[in-house]
């Protein structure tokens, strides 16, 4: 298998694990502003297997800006953004990442709130493209206010697909509680344990 070949089955195969974090999202209380039809702010939170679906979109309304506000059922941590954006004019270049806000934050609010992250948003790309967030603000995450702008054609934005990739908080900490003894086994398993070894150390008939 080429190395072509490879690269392609490892982006076919990212989204399906465990570290895509389509589950862990709230998605009826996924919320947009300046949406042409609000409910769509929903529709671009889709299942792995429909990320490349075009009959589904959120599109801006009255200009190129647009928030979409994406609640968490528990705190995760996001190793990074999975987006297919508009073609052509529509493809936003612009993206600003708030975290952690209680309300879904407004345009007025964005312009005087520092953003956690900054991104330029690649052109041109038809798939969905990975953008690594590689920051201590992105580890405990109960909730992310996503302003898109600056479209190409300085219109309109339009999104078909977001996605994240990361781990959820809980099943860490789930996880290593099932890995741990209870007192009472510990107790139990020692005292069995001492008396195999008394027995093992006993002269035996021969």
């Amino acid at each position: 298998m080429s190395g072509e070949d490879l690269n392609s089955l490892a982006t076919e195969l990212a989204g399906t694990n465990l570290s895509n974090l389509y589950a862990s999202i709230d998605r009826q209380n996924v919320h947009g502003l300046n949406l042409t039809t609000p409910e769509d702010a929903k529709a671009i939170i889709k299942p792995w297997a429909e990320r490349e679906d075009t009959t589904k979109y959120a599109e801006s309304n009255v200009d190129d800006q647009l928030i979409i506000h994406v609640p968490f059922n528990e705190n995760v941590r996001i190793r990074s953004i999975l987006l297919k954006l508009g073609r052509g004019e529509s493809t936003p270049r612009h993206l600003r990442i708030y975290v952690n806000h209680a309300t879904i934050i407004d345009f007025s609010d964005a312009e005087d709130t520092r953003p956690q992250l900054n991104i330029s948003l690649q052109e041109g790309e038809t798939k969905v493209v990975e953008y690594p967030l590689r920051s201590a603000a992105f580890a405990s995450v109960h909730s992310l206010s996503l302003f898109f702008s600056e479209a190409v054609g300085e219109e309109q934005s339009r999104i078909f697909y977001l996605g994240f990739k990361g781990d959820m908080r809980s099943v860490k900490r789930e996880t290593a509680s099932e890995l741990e003894v209870p007192a009472h086994h510990a107790t139990d398993a020692s005292i069995t344990t001492r008396a195999e070894n008394r027995a093992a150390q006993q002269p035996t008939a021969r």
